[in-house]
């Protein structure tokens, strides 16, 4: 019985203690370190760069890293130096961030985000992923739906990651397979529209882009398989509609303008 008090204080206190909030307000529940997370990214990112292959092409990694760049300059000060760039040479639609400041962006991506403003679209968007800690988010929710009380070991360090691996990689949205990324929810894709619109608009990118993109996004789904950047996100219209009323409240920044292309 005592034992059982103690766990029941323990998880308690563990859940006060990590209880956030959202860059846009939101409530979150936070169990994992800032450290514990940029590791697990870092870790991901190194065994991706091994699975997958990556682009050679000089002049593709030198545009997608001149756009990273600029964005990754107004992004506040996080838990490590640098954010690394890897472009893999793949079809899939699609790009992400992994905490520890990884970025990757795949070159069937460059074929729908026309220019040097939607791209910025795209990353500044994976980025706001990172900044509003969505992956741990998500890792905790996971582990408090799946291992009840079990998490307080591991919330405290007592046990590793290794067994928690299934649920790790899902909340770094990185799946089973390497690449295939599993959905954010809809309202942390709303939130991610939000801050990465702010951030790609504060590096001097043209917000307005980022309709196009959407809109682009939409033709490319075509009524068969959406990119793999579309899943579960809000519907077309909706991101569109809520995008256009966000350019509307944004400052102006008055940044000169990155050119990349």
């Amino acid at each position: 019985m005592r034992n059982w008090l103690k766990l029941t204080v323990l998880t308690a206190a563990i859940g006060i203690t990590a209880c956030s909030s959202s860059p846009t307000g939101r409530n979150q529940i936070l169990l994992f370190s800032d450290q514990d997370m940029n590791s697990l990214g870092a870790q991901s990112f190194e065994q991706m760069k091994k699975d997958q292959k990556v682009s050679t092409d000089t002049k593709t990694n030198a545009y997608v890293q001149c756009v990273a760049n600029s964005v990754t300059r107004y992004v506040p000060k996080q838990g490590f130096t640098d954010w690394e760039v890897v472009v893999f040479d793949s079809k899939q639609v699609n790009a992400f961030a992994l905490p520890g400041g990884k970025i990757g962006v795949y070159t069937g991506l460059l074929k729908v985000a026309k220019n040097q403003d939607q791209l910025a679209t795209v990353i500044g968007h994976e980025i706001a992923h990172v900044l509003a800690d969505h992956s741990n988010e998500r890792l905790s929710q996971t582990q408090l739906a799946n291992t009840g009380l079990q998490i307080t070991s591991f919330a405290i360090g007592s046990s590793g990651y290794a067994q928690y691996q299934s649920a790790t990689m899902a909340a770094l949205g990185l799946g089973v397979q390497y690449g295939v990324l599993l959905p954010y929810g809809r309202t942390q894709e709303s939130e991610a529209d939000i801050v990465g619109l702010e951030l790609m608009a504060k590096a001097g990118f043209n917000p307005n882009e980022s309709i196009s993109l959407w809109r682009n996004m939409a033709a490319a789904s075509g009524g068969g398989q959406p990119p793999e950047l579309l899943s579960t996100h809000p519907s077309h219209d909706t991101r569109i509609k809520d995008l256009a009323n966000e350019i509307k409240r944004l400052p102006n920044y008055g940044t000169s303008r990155p050119n990349c292309s």
